[in-house]
């Protein structure tokens, strides 16, 4: 396994915008991009159905901060833990330790109430993500995920999710154990917990340096097989935050855990359940203010802000979990 450096974060990241568009097909190990093209494109229809089924859980309106003037201030540490949950006792409303969303009390973010029938209508889960690639001008531009990047060009993405859940990256090379990259003890204080709409922009376009603000492909070249889970509870046996904090001890730049046998198969199994997905048109369009303070801020993503370049999401609302799979060739 090579280590932890800027070039495989890079593919990192690229391997999550061109696993989208390829969930569900070929596993062969000999699979390449053009045979994940040139599989058949989704109905009209059904890429209609996935948008508005991923957009229609924004919310009409957010309340935006004041337009910031400046882009170069450092942002502050954010923690991706599950926040805690509130419980009622006497009249009482006190806070226990960190749980998923889902154990709070009434109806969960992921969830509606068919009134009647009074049960719960579970939401179908959904990923979108945009990616930015740097113009001569130093602007973000979309960019096609398909585009053959090269040495120094510089890209970020933009994750957005359609409800509260966790997010796990694993990643596999030339067929060896997989290993977990996402969460990671020295981001999120090893946290992964993503909530609705409120997008993750990775890197930040508001870190410090210039250099720390994209990803930049270097000159090495080489093929990286990615799993991309998002769930809406927790993997059962995986660490995250403190556990995995205390997992890594002071090993944190150099901290690889590996999945079980059975754990691997269970998401290995899942990559050829079938899940919508859907393509914007939109290459080529900067980024939007509201977009950038959404990011940087945490303040979400309207119904009127744009909509991600891929989305991906789930045939079936009974599935708590979403897994795309990519054999990823950076030139």
């Amino acid at each position: 396994m090579r280590s932890r450096s800027l070039f495989f974060s890079l593919v990192v990241m690229f391997a999550l915008v061109f696993g989208l568009q390829w969930i569900g097909r070929s596993q062969s190990p000999s699979a390449s991009p053009s045979a994940g093209a040139s599989a058949a494109e989704p109905d009209a229809a059904d890429q209609e159905d996935t948008r508005g089924a991923f957009l229609t859980s924004r919310p009409k309106a957010v309340d935006k901060p004041a337009k910031s003037t400046t882009t170069t201030s450092a942002q502050p540490q954010r923690s991706r833990r599950r926040p805690a949950a509130k419980s009622t006792t006497n009249g009482k409303t006190s806070v226990s330790g960190a749980t998923p969303s889902s154990a709070t009390s009434g109806p969960s973010p992921t969830t509606k109430v068919d009134n009647s029938q009074k049960k719960p209508i579970v939401q179908k889960m959904g990923l979108g993500l945009t990616l930015f690639m740097r113009d001569a001008n130093g602007l973000a531009v979309r960019a096609d995920p398909t585009h053959e990047f090269h040495k120094g060009d510089r890209v970020r993405v933009l994750l957005e999710t359609n409800m509260d859940g966790h997010l796990y990256i694993f990643n596999t090379t030339d067929d060896g154990l997989p290993v977990m990259i996402y969460p990671d003890p020295q981001l999120d204080e090893a946290g992964n917990y993503l909530q609705a709409h409120v997008p993750l922009e990775i890197p930040s376009s508001v870190a410090p340096e210039e250099s720390l603000r994209w990803f930049r492909f270097d000159a090495n070249s080489g093929i990286e097989r990615l799993y991309f889970v998002f769930t809406r509870e927790p993997l059962a046996g995986v660490p995250i935050e403190d556990d995995l904090v205390k997992y890594c001890g002071d090993e944190k730049a150099q901290c690889n855990w590996h999945p079980t046998p059975d754990l691997w198969a269970q998401l290995r199994k899942q990559v050829a359940v079938p899940a919508g997905e859907v393509k914007a048109k939109n290459d080529g369009k900067a980024q939007t203010a509201a977009e950038h303070q959404a990011a940087t801020r945490g303040i979400g993503l309207a119904k009127d802000d744009p909509e991600p370049s891929l989305v991906l999401m789930n045939v079936s609302s009974d599935s708590g979990l979403l897994v795309a799979e990519l054999d990823l060739f950076h030139r």
